[in-house]
């Protein structure tokens, strides 16, 4: 997914950046035609300015118009609710997509990984069954997508992450009269999910974490291992290289990402060739496509997963669930990929060995790798519903 961003990335910002050359060109055009009558103070040069300015102009309507017309579909059901809505959250300005078919229904919040990662299309495309039975909401966390603005990245923290989400939370139980939400948190998003689990308990009829990540500088290690092993085992000399040109991890400063990229992407693609797991990988150039983005969204889509992730993931080296969060007030349920590469299986069971929970369970999703609520979609919907059922 990293290296398709990338492309895209650089490819829109190409644009935009042809779009600033524009303007620069014409206002000194427009500078030496208005001072004094030069040679090239012609009629051709004055039309090329012109012409131009048209297109300047033109870029900026698009670009304001595409953003005016972001949406999420419409549900055909009587009672239905399909929103793509901004909101205030402790003074940010972020975004929200609340989906289902019956506004009545129980609410559930979809925790997207990252940091930095924006999954309103991906989560509309793969979990479309849990509209049935839920008012599904996804949040645009601070630094992500169509909210990569709501705060400068110096400031943003895992505990703005936590303020935000509580805040959204609140906001939601008010607004569709209810007193508990479900929390679904996948890869980042499965921490972030325990920390406001354990922030305001009372607020949730249970967590579901999938992809769960436990210790993150531990699982960046093992991760670093396992991609240097299986490149070593595969040939793949200029994976090894890369490596160990990068060092052993944790990683700080301005190539995070870059850095970490090198080892994810290589496991996420022994994943996609994994012939157990079903559906492998993101589909990032659909979700791009979505009515839900904007151009500027687009960009900031792409921004979010190489700029946010830099920024936070640093600060959680130190965090080990299994020691700061062994105990939690509310029921907990880990959906696992039997073939995750990215999360490692066994921190999760160590840190569900350790845990104290009213209730605890591992559900293992036997055809996934570390995103079951793609690879096994109709499965993955149907536990969600089953837990929910006995938690309500």
């Amino acid at each position: 997914m990293l290296i398709v961003g990338v492309f895209i990335f650089v490819l829109l910002l190409a644009v935009l950046i042809g779009l600033v050359l524009l303007i620069r060109l014409f206002v000194f055009l427009f500078k030496r035609l208005r001072g004094r009558e030069t040679i090239l103070a012609t009629k051709g040069i004055k039309k090329g300015a012109l012409g131009m300015l048209i297109l300047v102009v033109l870029g900026i309507i698009l670009i304001a118009f595409s953003q005016l017309m972001t949406a999420t579909p419409k549900i055909d059901k009587e009672n239905s609710i399909a929103e793509l809505r901004k909101v205030q959250l402790n003074g940010r300005k972020e975004w929200v997509s609340i989906r289902g078919e019956n506004r009545n229904k129980p609410l559930l919040l979809f925790l997207a990984g990252g940091p930095g990662g924006s999954q309103l299309a991906a989560t509309r495309y793969e979990l479309a069954e849990l509209e049935k039975d839920f008012v599904v909401v996804n949040w645009e966390q601070p630094g992500s997508g169509k909210s990569y603005s709501a705060i400068p990245k110096k400031q943003l923290t895992p505990e703005v992450y936590v303020q935000d989400g509580t805040a959204l939370v609140r906001s939601l139980l008010k607004e569709f009269r209810q007193e508990k939400v479900y929390l679904v948190g996948e890869s980042w998003g499965s921490a972030l999910g325990i920390f406001m689990a354990k922030e305001q308990p009372e607020l949730y009829h249970a967590f579901m974490g999938t992809g769960q990540m436990v210790a993150f500088e531990e699982t960046e290690k093992i991760d670093y291992a396992l991609a240097m092993k299986l490149a070593k085992e595969n040939g793949d000399q200029k994976v090894v290289d890369s490596l160990q040109k990068n060092g052993t991890p944790p990683y700080y400063g301005k190539s995070v990402t870059t850095k970490s990229a090198v080892y994810l992407n290589y496991l996420s693609q022994r994943m996609a060739r994994n012939p157990e797991i079903q559906n492998p990988g993101f589909q990032t150039i659909r979700d791009l496509s979505a009515k839900e983005y904007g151009i500027l969204d687009k960009v900031n889509y792409l921004r979010g997963i190489l700029q946010t992730f830099n920024q936070v993931y640093p600060q959680l080296y130190e965090i080990d669930l299994r020691k700061d969060y062994a105990k939690l007030d509310i029921p907990v349920y880990f959906l696992l990929g039997k073939h995750d590469l990215n999360a490692p299986r066994s921190l999760a069971e160590d840190y569900y060995d350790k845990l104290a929970a009213p209730e605890k369970e591992i559900i293992w999703f036997e055809h996934s790798g570390h995103n079951p609520w793609i690879n096994e979609r109709e499965h993955f919907a149907e536990v969600v519903q089953q837990i929910a059922e006995k938690t309500k």
